[in-house]
């Protein structure tokens, strides 16, 4: 029987194998990362980053709004609040946060930041905010928090990675937008009156009002050298502060949401300022 010899290499032959199986690997592993890229397959973790740390957000084209009248939204009562659940801080939500709210003593159906979410896409999606009409949006919180948020400034479309910028934006007090320092949206100094013009008409919305108007005609009537100031809440249920409120009105005779009562002044303002 003829005993096998295993067959020596010299050591520079090794090292340029070892080299070779090495390039191969890492070629793998670079087509794998392409992969994933490609068909949008992300790690959990990728995704909490994302949620975690949002560096800024883009922003709308400028609008020269000098000269035109335009209009100021105050979104009332909104529930903004952040709570660390589990070893995170999240923006309390009733659908996410049930037990932990009813642990904390608290009424999970009064948490609805996606009532809030809804209301500033209404406005910043209408072409009464693209026409540069919306001098300027604010948010009045359960927490007496006042937000102030510009009206070139982009709302994520999905509600998580909202909540995300609401948490960062609590904690950090400020929203830069990308690649600059500019504040989109910013914590700002109690009370909202103080950073509303002097010539302005402060006008809360309620279905509780008893006094029921057509929005297309209200507006109508109103001046253009008179800044419109709307109030409308953004709580599931309730009244908004009617402390600095000068008119208080109803433009429906069923409840609605605040999306849809935003949707109607909006309307209602690029009707009489034939914004198409």
């Amino acid at each position: 029987m003829v005993r096998a010899y295993r067959i020596k290499f010299p050591n520079h032959l090794k090292r340029k194998r070892h080299a070779e199986e090495d390039e191969e690997a890492k070629e793998e592993l670079r087509s794998e990362a392409v992969d994933s890229r490609d068909y949008g397959v992300t790690c959990e973790a990728e995704v909490e980053d994302v949620m975690e740390d949002i560096p800024g957000i883009p922003v709308i084209a400028p609008v020269d709004r000098l000269k035109k009248p335009g209009v100021i939204f105050i979104l009332d009562k909104a529930t903004v609040e952040i709570g660390k659940v589990g070893k995170k801080h999240q923006l309390l939500n009733s659908d996410e946060h049930a037990n932990f709210l009813k642990k904390h003593n608290k009424d999970p159906s009064e948490y609805r930041p996606d009532i809030i979410h809804q209301a500033l896409l209404s406005i910043l999606d209408s072409p009464l905010t693209k026409a540069g009409r919306l001098q300027a949006l604010y948010i009045r919180s359960t927490g007496r928090e006042l937000i102030e948020v510009k009206p070139n400034v982009r709302i994520p479309r999905t509600f998580r990675r909202f909540c995300g910028l609401m948490v960062q934006l609590l904690e950090k007090h400020k929203i830069t937008a990308e690649g600059s320092r500019e504040k989109l949206l910013a914590l700002i100094k109690n009370p909202v009156t103080d950073h509303l013009p002097v010539n302005s008409r402060k006008i809360g919305l309620s279905y509780s009002s008893d006094k029921v108007v057509r929005m297309s005609d209200y507006v109508a009537a109103a001046s253009d050298n008179v800044n419109l100031v709307f109030v409308v809440g953004a709580m599931s249920h309730g009244v908004i502060d009617k402390g600095f409120v000068e008119d208080f009105i109803s433009i429906s005779n069923y409840p609605l949401s605040a999306a849809c009562c935003i949707g109607r002044i909006c309307n209602a303002l690029e009707q009489k300022w034939k914004i198409l």
